[in-house]
């Protein structure tokens, strides 16, 4: 029986939830999902790039093998096997990673919830890269910082300019591999610089590198943890290497650390789905990523030398942008005097998309800014997105 409600029902809110904003590029992605839009914003790996017939025979193996325990609850650090497998590879330079440092999450994401969960109270001091991961930005607002920007460069994060800003702040948030958004990578000197300047102002350190893999020539690039262990928060994911839609990230940490996070997880969602962690495990268990994802990086490293050269070519001067030597993403500056919200709005009358710059900055923002993401469209495409785009630009110029 329906109960009969003269008055509309009031809900009523935790104040934190006034925190929450939706994410503009997955507002942006509805409007992309028509198929005649050429979209450049979404950050969405390459389906083509999917190893669908092997994940299917992993699924299969697994569930013929190990059925019982696959559709099990499990424990909530994770799949142990994946763990070990995980603080292998990340055993270099002289760190040794053990599996208990090693926690499985829900995707990057999920880990961005849990370490402002645990170490964010309202008010406190959030050092963040200028500009930042949308993504990182969303995950630890709902917790109440106050987030200080850290000036970056060409090269990427600057180390010495942590001194006047570091005083009582619980964490240093960065992306030091092809980052998200502008593609820019660290370089290994200021690596070194930043490690020792966090270690020195006891600064604890979150290394977020989902695009680590991902350089175009294959050069590996030292890990931030590697150098040192007990101040460095390492966040992974197999998201842009294998799929994202098996949501599966990981965070490696000190144990005291670690313990936290695990807690905090217990109460989000006890665990991340066994069978998943146990389809990964047999998938890269034997060595197939190391065969995999050279083809990636050949796929997108082709794709934005495509998109470079249309932009050398038709982009008006007064116009600049990266270069990124690996990962998704070209970040462009135009003149200060045009506006990039204003801009997508005559660009999607065009069908063209791409994401406005603003959204990334924690403070600040600068309008005049906008990233391109070009892994999911074929070079024709972008040749065609990028004409009409700068078509756009030198009307406003």
């Amino acid at each position: 029986m329906k109960i009969e409600n003269p008055n509309p029902f009031q809900w009523h809110f935790a104040e934190r939830a006034s925190q929450m904003q939706s994410s503009f590029i997955r507002e942006i992605l509805k409007v992309t999902q028509q198929p005649e839009i050429i979209s450049f914003a979404g950050g969405l790996p390459s389906p083509a790039t999917f190893p669908v017939e092997i994940m299917k025979e992993a699924f299969d193996k697994v569930l013929s093998d190990s059925g019982k325990v696959a559709l099990q609850y499990g424990p909530t650090d994770g799949y142990l096997p994946l763990r070990q497998w995980i603080a292998d590879s990340l055993s270099t330079g002289g760190a040794k990673i053990v599996p208990e440092q090693v926690l499985m999450v829900s995707g990057s994401q999920q880990a961005l919830d849990l370490l402002g969960k645990v170490l964010i109270d309202e008010g406190s001091k959030v050092l963040v890269e200028t500009p930042s991961y949308l993504g990182a930005l969303q995950a630890f607002s709902v917790y109440r910082p106050n987030f200080v920007s850290v000036d970056t460069d060409d090269d990427g994060l600057v180390p010495s300019s942590l001194h006047d800003v570091a005083a009582g702040a619980r964490l240093l948030y960065a992306l030091p591999n092809f980052q998200n958004p502008t593609g820019r990578t660290l370089s290994v000197a200021r690596r070194h610089e930043l490690v020792e300047t966090c270690a020195r102002l006891n600064l604890p350190l979150i290394e977020d590198d989902p695009y680590g893999a991902l350089s175009y020539k294959g050069d590996p690039l030292p890990k931030m943890v590697a150098m040192n262990p007990d101040g460095v928060i390492y966040m992974g994911s197999f998201s842009k290497v294998l799929t994202p839609g098996i949501r599966l990230g990981y965070v490696v940490a000190p144990l005291a650390m670690v313990r936290r996070l695990e807690l905090a997880k217990q109460a989000a969602d006890l665990h991340t789905s066994q069978l998943t962690q146990m389809v990964v495990h047999h998938v890269i268990k034997d060595g197939f990523l190391e065969k995999h994802i050279p083809t990636i990086r050949t796929l997108y490293g082709d794709q934005c030398q495509v998109m470079l050269d249309a932009m050398a070519e038709h982009f008006p001067a007064g116009v600049s942008w990266t270069k990124p030597e690996g990962g998704m993403f070209i970040w462009v500056t135009l003149p200060k005097h045009i506006n990039a919200m204003e801009l997508l709005d005559e660009a999607i009358k065009q069908k063209v998309a791409f994401v406005p710059g603003s959204p990334f900055y924690a403070n600040e923002p600068q309008t005049n800014t906008l990233r391109l993401s070009f892994v999911t469209v074929p070079p024709e495409r972008i040749r065609a997105g990028v004409a009409i785009l700068a078509k756009l630009i030198a009307d406003r110029m």
